[in-house]
């Protein structure tokens, strides 16, 4: 008889792996492991080239590192195999595992030690047995679950002697501690199918009666305290990584509402919860429920009062859309869109695991309440019964068991490999090869047809089982929105989802259902609305204000003139379904643009909408296409508020879901302004010259300043303007009908621009313009030539007129004019000033700002002390006392430089030192970040009290803040910090 024999029940499978070198350095490697633990036998069989058990071995070493350390260290075990064999040392191992809990004088540290070495040797031992294909799947899962039920077992039996050794509870059975002890816990998914994976996780619930006989609580105690601490040390116990690994990851999130309650609740509590606000996804959950450790028969009585929430005695069709509903999710959000072999999600893609259990969990929701035989919880057992009972042919349980064979066997070998807690298959056909070789098959090209063929054969079959269509379903249950009165079921299960006022919302899609809005008038419309609502209504849920989210949703549907298109593309396109959510319920000032133009969509469509932003020139020829088509003056200028509104929210998008940052959302904004105001600027002109006619020889530009001019725009900003012209005599008149001076013909041409920008119509306001900065301020005329103002800046202008030019641009009109100011403002700049005079100055308008605009809170981040304007002061001071004295090309640089982080990244040691404008930037980069979003959500002030769930957490992950109150702690040390750099600088008396 070979070694193999005496190990295994039949000779193990041929692995296939090709380097003979490999192969014999392993047995080499191998050899010397044995004879070092004194493994006489185990050496021998590699000596004597006892092929069938030193080949298996050896290539599994050469094709899992993982397995290789396990061969290795446990190389003295391995010799019992000879006496034993492979079964018996695995039963063994299980027994001691269910004995260590009961060991007495262990402290948790050695309990924690003993299981986890002991939990490695049996993983070892049961992968052999898996590998050698001597176990099936089923005693492979049956294996593994038993050894973590029994290694459960054993930490709450230790668990439960030393709670009542500290006095908290008292037990009547120390010998036996879990009797009667009232202790429900329960082992759900595959640990309650017996059919865990080679890495998985155990998801456990658990619950503890006040009435149980065997363990009282003592005086004083808190139930759900004590009980809660307990649960802490059990997962504590099971999986801290240690020096010896862990036991196994442990995860208790199939409680009830597991954001909201302990860790562990009472019988009566989660009752009341089942029978109240039970989910069908619950329902299907605690199918495969089953008592793994703690009091068994209060288990069984637990589940026994389950009962009528998980089997209902109806046909319960509507479980297949909550199914079906999960399953569209995973699609969407894990990106498993197609059958794949490298890279395939061997769970969760498409024809794999989890169809096949969604695929037997769905019939036996629906019928597992009239049939008790299809209450089973193992999924091939399932297979069996529901062929048994008619529900499916012979042939589809064949061919779904063969599958959920070959998927799982696959599933254990890619977590064999590193012990990974991984469902991927590998990208490469090197890695792949593995994967094949471990499973006995010869080639990437032999295991892909085999996975093909059982991944497509599930597909078909599960996609069958929904080919019925869809029922007004969701995941928090059935949605039923017809009859007279508000069905109970539908109430509770909007209020579980997230909506408050359940009543009025039941109402409003009631509404919808009647068609009563002209866009769901037509047949169609209202068909794909109630294929819609489910998800809708999740979708609303998930980013909180949900009862506010949608009933801005329906103004959005009662605006539309058709909808058909809107709900068509929400429906195909899930994504957009959630971005959609999102605008409504974190950004108001975006959610007005998309209620007043609800096709603006469209444009997200575009494949590469999310990955690049349109350049100057593919914006310019969509502007130009646009506004060409524009007939008269009024036309081009609404065509403008238009254009401008869509690509405002355009840019919105992109920042709101992370693919443009804040400094690329300033720019964007930026230039779009520039781009929409010299549109503008060329309608009125010709509207001017319709009438007045031309100057001949003169010339004009717009120049920019304030946000606009430094390019640092954001979605509430107003554009600071001022207009400057060059007649060569300013004696002459225009040409026109009425003929004007240049002073007048300009200043009008000034007015006509203003009001086309602000001037209120039914496409709104193009932008809100302030002509402040200009020379003399409201006391100057509105268009200024470049030579009064050349004089007025030289010999008039005072300091806070020189820092507001230093954001100075001009934008548009005669190129050459342009320079020309351009030129004269860096000469400007230049100009020789008395350091002290200005520093005094700009300390005095900092102090009169204060007294004249305070900031309310922190979260005004221009005007509180230490915010934006102390930054934008102390870089304007800098712009004109330091930057003008470099030299050479870094001079015109310096001068060209706009915005305030461009300028402090100018700035040497000699200037500043480095610490301090580190702190600059990165205080002007979360100010901007913050100033962005909230100008980008919001039109008003915010205030942390009253601002919504969904703009609190778009600024807390912007910020990367655990939550706000985080972040104004944030926002409070970087305030102080730049407040204290500021006085360095410009003393404030």
């Amino acid at each position: 008889m070979s070694a193999s024999e005496k190990w295994f029940d039949k000779t193990p499978a041929r692995l296939f792996f090709s380097d003979v070198q490999a192969i014999t350095d392993a047995k080499a490697t191998l050899l010397a492991a044995a004879q070092s633990a004194g493994a006489d036998r185990l050496a021998s069989s590699i000596e004597n080239k006892d092929d069938a058990l030193s080949d298996f071995l050896a290539k599994i070493m050469c094709l899992s590192p993982f397995l290789r350390g396990g061969i290795l260290n446990f190389a003295g075990n391995l010799e019992v195999l000879f006496d034993q064999g492979l079964n018996k040392r695995i039963q063994s191992l299980l027994d001691e595992a269910l004995q260590l809990g009961s060991t007495d004088d262990m402290s948790e540290a050695e309990l924690m030690t003993r299981l986890r070495k002991l939990k490695h040797e049996a993983h070892m031992l049961i992968a052999l047995g898996d590998l050698a294909q001597c176990h099936s799947v089923a005693n492979t899962t049956n294996f593994l679950s038993q050894l973590a039920e029994n290694c459960l077992t054993s930490a709450v039996n230790w668990l439960l002697k030393s709670t009542a050794q500290s006095g908290k509870i008292h037990i009547n059975d120390l010998q036996d501690p879990s009797k009667d002890c009232g202790l429900v816990i329960l082992g759900m998914g595959k640990l309650g199918g017996r059919e865990l994976n080679y890495s998985s996780d155990i998801d456990i619930v658990i619950y503890f009666d006040l009435d149980a006989k065997g363990l009282q609580f003592a005086d004083g105690q808190d139930p759900t305290e004590v009980m809660s601490r307990f649960v802490r040390r059990l997962v504590r116990i099971m999986q801290e990584r240690t020096g010896d690994g862990y036991v196994f990851r442990t995860d208790l999130r199939l409680r009830p509402d597991p954001g909201a309650t302990p860790l562990a609740i009472n019988v009566e509590a989660a009752l009341n919860y089942y029978e109240s606000r039970g989910q069908n996804w619950e329902r299907a959950a605690f199918i495969k429920a089953r008592s793994v450790a703690g009091d068994h028969q209060a288990s069984a009585r637990f589940l026994n009062e389950l009962k009528p929430f998980i089997w209902r005695k109806y046909l319960d069709y509507a479980a297949i859309s909550d199914v079906q509903s999960i399953k569209r999710q995973i699609h969407a959000h894990k990106g498993h869109g197609k059958i794949a072999v490298h890279g395939h999600n061997l769970k969760l893609g498409r024809g794999g695991i989890r169809e096949i259990e969604f695929f037997v969990q769905t019939q036996q929701l629906i019928a597992g309440g009239r049939a008790e035989s299809l209450r089973h919880r193992e999924t091939v057992e399932m297979l069996n019964r529901l062929t048994d009972e008619h529900w499916i042919d012979a042939d589809v349980r064949d061919e779904m068991t063969a599958a959920y064979s070959f998927l799982r066997r696959a599933e254990h070998a890619v977590q064999m490999v590193a012990d990974e807690q991984t469902h991927d298959l590998p990208q490469s056909d090197e890695d792949l090869a593995v994967i094949a070789g471990l499973l006995g098959i010869d080639g990437v090209a032999a295991f892909s047809a085999e996975l093909m063929t059982h991944l497509k054969i599930v597909e078909k079959h599960f996609g069958d089982l929904f080919e019925d269509g869809q029922t007004l379903s969701g995941p928090a249950g059935n949605l039923v929105f017809t009859g007279g009165d508000p069905d109970p079921d539908t109430l509770t299960n909007l209020h579980a989802m997230g909506f408050e006022r359940a009543i009025d919302i039941w109402n409003i899609i009631r509404t919808w259902h009647f068609g009563r809005y002209r866009s769901l008038s037509s047949a169609k419309a209202r068909e794909q609305l109630t294929v819609l609502v489910p998800n809708l209504l999740d979708s609303f849920a998930q980013f909180g204000q949900a009862d506010e989210t949608l009933i801005k949703f329906d103004k959005l549907l009662a605006g539309l003139p058709a909808g058909v298109q809107l709900l068509s593309m929400l429906n195909s396109n899930r994504q957009l379904l959630g971005l959609m959510s999102k605008i409504l319920s974190s950004a108001p000032r975006l959610a007005n643009i998309v209620t007043a133009r609800p096709l603006i969509f469209d444009g997200m469509l575009e494949p590469a909408f999310f990955e690049r932003m349109p350049d100057h020139s593919e914006l310019q020829e969509r502007l130009n296409f646009f506004v060409g088509e524009g007939r008269v003056y009024e036309d081009v200028l609404d065509r403008l508020r238009i254009f401008a509104a869509e690509q405002r929210f355009l840019i919105g998008v992109r920042m709101l879901t992370g693919s443009i940052d804040p400094e690329t959302t300033a720019k964007a904004l930026s230039a779009l302004a520039d781009m929409l105001l010299e549109k503008a600027l060329i309608a009125v002109t010709d509207e001017v010259e319709a009438k007045h006619g031309t100057i001949e020889g003169a010339s004009m530009c717009l120049v920019a300043l304030g946000k606009l001019g430094s390019k640092e725009m954001t979605a509430g900003s107003d554009v600071d303007l001022m207009l400057i012209y060059d007649a060569p005599d300013e004696l002459a008149e225009s040409n026109g009908e009425k003929p004007l001076a240049p002073s007048q013909y300009f200043a009008r041409l000034t007015q006509r621009l203003i009001a086309a920008l602000s001037a209120p119509t039914a496409e709104g306001v193009l932008y809100e313009v302030d002509f402040r900065l200009r020379p003399s301020g409201n006391k100057g005329p509105l268009a200024t030539s470049l030579k009064a103002f050349s004089k007025y800046q030289r010999d008039d202008a005072w300091t806070w007129e020189h820092m507001a030019l230093t954001r100075a641009r001009p934008i548009c009109g005669d190129t050459q004019l342009m320079e020309r100011f351009s030129a004269e403002r860096s000469a400007i700049i230049c100009i020789e000033r008395d350091r002290a005079k200005t520093i005094a100055d700009i300390g005095s308008m900092r102090l009169r700002l204060q007294k004249e605009k305070p900031a309310k809170s922190i979260w005004n981040l221009k005007m509180v002390a230490g915010g934006i304007v102390d930054i934008e002061f102390l870089t304007q001071y800098w712009m004109l006392t330091d930057l003008p004295n470099c030299k050479g090309d870094l001079t015109n640089r310096n001068l060209n430089t706009h915005g305030a982080s461009d300028i402090l990244k100018l700035l040497d040691e000699e200037i500043i030192a480095e610490n301090d404008r580190e702190e600059l930037i990165a205080a002007l980069d979360i100010y901007s970040k913050i100033s962005q979003l909230i100008a980008l959500c919001s039109a008003e002030e915010f205030d942390p009290q009253n601002a919504t769930k969904g703009l609190i957490e778009e600024l807390c992950a912007a910020t990367n803040m655990p939550d706000i109150i985080q972040l104004e702690a944030h926002l409070q040390e970087h305030t102080r910090a730049v407040r204290s750099i500021f006085e360095q600088y410009i003393p404030l008396e």
